[in-house]
């Protein structure tokens, strides 16, 4: 296949959709970025529309990004990229397969299934066993099952009391009537990302939180920083991400006093990570993956 068209669906403007899009036009002479907010599906003529362009001629779509925050509409965005996928345009990754990693739950209970180390982890819907859970963990974190970088997750010590945190599950509830709770590790303010392109290694990055918070996240001060692991922890992230078959993710990782633990693998992976901690050109990769694919 020679200059086959791809699009990008990502958040017009910013920085890695933008990135990935130049890459493909550079490799391509082809440039279109999806706003998926924008897109129409029509049923009966199975044209999945985007300002003139139907996505269903196209020869393949990279997903970079597909809402600016997770929530159930990001499941919703997917299903329609089902359409195009069925019309025979390769999307990287498969919309069925990201759809699992959207929901924390799903990406957990196939973690576990997988045999994978995880922190100690309860869900449930009653705030009675919520409240037992924080005790019981000493110190917990909740988080909602459709987030990213760590927002809307809080914070619960035993120390603040039964009436305070009794309150504390109830607000968390209101938002998240299924409470997913982790105990909280003492990660000495770091984790890592491992990258993985189409199931192979590609590297590791460290992010190191600002003034050892338990958040290490980018968005709330973090930094990144080069990190070398060992083969044993890379085996560890391959075994993680090998359930879900994506083409382009990152496996989250912690070292904690017990062993390395595993939080989350990535529907969509991280390219500043890569940049920015190890030099690694993510999306020229990915792109020269895709082109590979297709041809």
């Amino acid at each position: 296949m020679s200059n086959p068209r791809i699009g990008v669906v990502g958040l017009p403007g910013k920085w890695s959709t933008e990135m990935l899009a130049d890459t493909v036009e550079e490799k391509t002479g082809f440039r279109l970025v999806v706003d998926m907010s924008q897109v129409e599906l029509d049923l009966l003529s199975g044209r999945l529309d985007y300002q003139g362009q139907d996505l269903c001629q196209l020869d393949g779509l990279m997903v970079k990004k597909i809402t600016a925050q997770y929530s159930p509409n990001t499941l919703d965005r997917l299903e329609l990229l089902r359409i195009a996928e069925q019309s025979g345009v390769r999307v990287f990754s498969r919309p069925d397969h990201m759809i699992r990693l959207i929901d924390r739950l799903s990406c957990t209970v196939t973690l576990r299934g997988a045999g994978i180390p995880m922190p100690e982890t309860r869900i449930t819907e009653d705030t009675d066993a919520a409240l037992q859970t924080v005790e019981q963990f000493g110190s917990a974190i909740f988080k909602p099952l459709y987030s990213t970088k760590a927002r809307g997750m809080v914070v619960m010590d035993a120390s603040l009391g039964h009436k305070k945190l009794q309150q504390m599950i109830k607000n968390f509830r209101a938002e998240n009537p299924m409470m997913y709770i982790q105990k909280k590790l003492d990660l000495q303010g770091s984790d890592l990302g491992l990258i993985f392109l189409g199931g192979d290694y590609l590297g590791c990055y460290a992010r190191i939180s600002k003034d050892g918070s338990w958040n290490t996240t980018i968005h709330s001060g973090g930094r990144y920083q080069a990190y070398s692991p060992g083969q044993e922890l890379i085996d560890l992230a391959h075994k993680a991400q090998q359930p879900f078959d994506m083409d382009f993710t990152t496996v989250d990782v912690a070292l904690s006093n017990a062993g390395p633990v595993v939080f989350e693998v990535s529907a969509f992976g991280g390219f500043r990570g890569a940049r920015e901690g190890i030099g690694i050109n993510a999306a020229a990769h990915y792109v020269e993956y895709a082109l590979n694919e297709l041809t």
